[in-house]
Formats: C-alpha cells, sequence, structure tokens
C-alpha cells in the first residue's frame, strides 16, 4: 500500500501542440517503512505522467526516485502499487 505524505500536480505545457489530449505531471512523495525495499534514507518519490483524453485518464510513465537527490532507483512497484498510483492520480487531477 502506498502512503502518500505530500504532492503536486501541474498541467505539462505542449506548446507545439504535438500532444494528444492534456498531460499532467505528478510529484508525489511516499513514507516508506524501513523494512520495505524501496526505502531510501532520503525517501522516495513518484513522479508520474497522466493523460487526459476525452474524459478518460491515463497513466503515461512513472519513475521512482531519491526525493532529496532526484536520482532514479532502479526498482518497479507492484502491480498493485500501479494501480493504487494511478486511483491516486486520476482523483487528483487539478481542475
Amino acid at each position: 500500500m502506498l502512503t502518500v505524505t505530500s504532492y503536486t500536480a501541474d498541467q505539462v505545457k505542449d506548446p507545439f501542440g504535438i500532444l494528444s489530449g492534456q498531460r499532467y505531471e505528478f510529484v508525489i512523495k511516499l513514507d516508506v517503512p524501513e523494512e520495505d525495499e524501496l526505502y531510501t534514507e532520503n525517501g522516495v518519490s513518484v513522479r508520474a505522467i497522466v493523460k487526459v483524453e476525452d474524459g478518460q485518464p491515463g497513466m503515461v510513465s512513472y519513475d521512482l526516485q531519491d526525493s532529496l537527490s532526484g536520482e532514479l532507483l532502479d526498482f518497479e512497484l507492484e502491480e498493485d502499487e500501479e494501480a493504487e498510483l494511478f486511483k491516486f492520480c486520476s482523483e487528483h487531477l487539478p481542475e
């Protein structure tokens, strides 16, 4: 289960009009227990890109990163955690 401590969500601008739909970038700080394989001393954040087209959101990509340095972590979320991340992002899309 993902425990979110804070997040930001911003619309990604497409100055050239190349992308269909709208894109949003989420940066989500997670509270990860020490015994979890995702744990890092500096904390873990998720940077996720969500696309909304025809009113339907979809996950484009996500990266796990060290919260302090921004260094990418070589981990993937489990399937249920990915679903939870998508649900969180879908429910917190900016107006």
